[in-house]
């Protein structure tokens, strides 16, 4: 479904990302990890158009998304929630979920999706009223997801979603994108910086260093390879 091949991107002088290839399958579950500015926000940025490739392919589904604008790409529905969050603070819960609701995928059936949302999220039903800033930070990271949700994504890419967020609050979360994935068949792609979690719950892991991808596999090899014990898992 989505596939990058030997993807670059510099900002300026700098380069970032380096011959980056990975893919993700439909229904798949994948994870990139790798520690603070080894470039997984950038690979993020530049499925979504944000970053502009200096070389390489992004491919979804035979289509050539560095020839698509950044604002096209959530109508081909891929959803990206940002590291951060970036709920709009003044706005309510209902109209940042509204404001995820524009690509052409959910406009016909925006009742029945939002009906869904406050389904997977109880908690932005009772605050659907309230000010966004006003919420708590997991309630934040609960709405940024269910926004990236609201415009019924085939692909939910997922910057750091526990970034902030006490144990608790980030297990919760993550229990709740896994029962969405498998319910609803949608693909996840996960930069997480909680390794163990990552590998526990995606198919398929990328390991991303100083903008290349220097190891690939599932849980199993993984968690065996004395890199990864020693760097990420603290074995």
């Amino acid at each position: 479904m989505l596939e990058l091949h030997s993807v670059n991107v510099a900002y300026g002088s700098i380069q970032v990302l380096h011959d980056i290839s990975i893919r993700v399958d439909t229904g798949e579950f994948v994870a990139i990890v790798g520690p603070n500015g080894a470039g997984k926000s950038t690979l993020f940025n530049a499925i979504s158009g944000i970053a502009d490739t200096t070389s390489g392919t992004i491919m979804w589904d035979g289509t050539n998304l560095d020839r698509t604008l950044p604002s096209a790409r959530a109508h081909f529905g891929i959803a990206h929630v940002p590291e951060g969050r970036q709920v709009f603070p003044s706005l309510s819960v209902l109209e940042n979920l509204e404001m995820g609701a524009f690509a052409l995928p959910t406009r016909s059936h925006w009742p029945d999706r939002l009906a869904q949302l406050y389904e997977w999220f109880p908690r932005l039903a009772d605050r659907s009223q309230q000010a966004a800033g006003t919420l708590s930070g997991g309630e934040q990271q609960m709405l940024a997801i269910a926004r990236g949700l609201a415009s019924s994504p085939r692909l939910l890419m997922l910057d750091e979603p526990s970034m902030g967020l006490a144990p608790g609050i980030a297990d919760t979360i993550f229990e709740r994108v896994v029962e969405i994935h498998e319910s609803e068949r949608i693909s996840v792609l996960l930069v997480e910086q909680r390794v163990a979690e990552a590998l526990h719950f995606a198919a398929r892991t990328y390991v991303l260093e100083t903008g290349r991808v220097i190891l690939e596999g599932n849980q199993e090899t993984l968690k065996n390879d004395d890199r990864i014990r020693a760097a990420y898992l603290g074995m």
